[in-house]
């Protein structure tokens, strides 16, 4: 089998629109975007509120369709894939990492991260034995019976991020990923991102209207009213 490059590219968006009907107005949230990322990328997406950074990030991430253009992941285009179809691909491809952390409070750290492998139809012995050597790269080994409510937010995303990992997929979507965190605990976050891209080759595309959290990429877009502006590179 070809061994993957670097530069191979594994999500492209060409001239995206995404146009949504407020009553009688047409509202462009996003306005033919153009954008390559490539296998083994850091990218980041940054833009003030209102930008189209969360459209653009729900295109990224295969949560919605285009009203215009093209979506290729791995050079499908799924833009005019039904949901069901859309939720297959997410589930195997793109491991998410949200601001709110979106965890089940009725389940434990544990039984968090298992849940997309459940999805997935993993056997169960494979669930357990993944979601304690997950639990363990997040240094939460010690936390797998506690529920979110019984976790400080620092413990919670990082448990939202060994979820985020828990079928091994080939992009990590960040979605303002130290948003609810306080700074000092933003940067140990931060670090294991940066620590999963350099080690392991993961791909990964954040989101975030922090500059600061921004520069941890290898390049930034910059977005403003729907569309890409600028391009920074490390």
């Amino acid at each position: 089998m070809k061994k993957a490059q670097k530069n191979d590219i594994i999500i492209e968006l060409q001239d995206v629109w995404r146009t949504y009907i407020m009553g009688d107005a047409k509202v462009h949230a996003l306005r033919g975007i153009n954008l390559k990322v490539h296998k083994g990328e850091f990218v980041a997406i940054m833009g003030p509120s209102g930008s189209g950074k969360s459209t653009a990030m729900n295109m990224v991430g295969c949560l919605d369709i285009p009203t215009k253009g093209k979506v290729l992941l791995d050079g499908q285009n799924i833009s005019s894939l039904h949901e069901s179809d859309l939720a297959q691909i997410r589930g195997r491809k793109i491991g998410f990492i949200f601001q709110k952390f979106n965890l089940i409070n009725t389940l434990s750290a544990k039984e968090n991260i298992m849940l997309p492998m459940i999805f997935q139809g993993m056997p169960e012995n494979e669930r357990h034995d993944r979601a304690e050597n997950l639990l363990k790269l997040v240094d939460l080994q010690d936390r797998a019976d506690h529920r979110p409510n019984e976790l400080s937010g620092g413990q919670q995303q990082r448990v939202a991020i060994a979820r985020s990992l828990a079928v091994e997929p080939e992009v990590i979507l960040a979605d303002e990923p130290t948003g609810n965190l306080d700074s000092k605990t933003g940067a140990s976050v931060m670090d294991f991102l940066k620590k999963l891209h350099n080690e392991k080759g993961t791909t990964i595309i954040m989101v975030t209207h922090d500059e600061h959290v921004a520069r941890n990429a290898q390049r930034i877009e910059m977005l403003k009213d729907g569309e890409i502006i600028a391009t920074k590179h490390k």
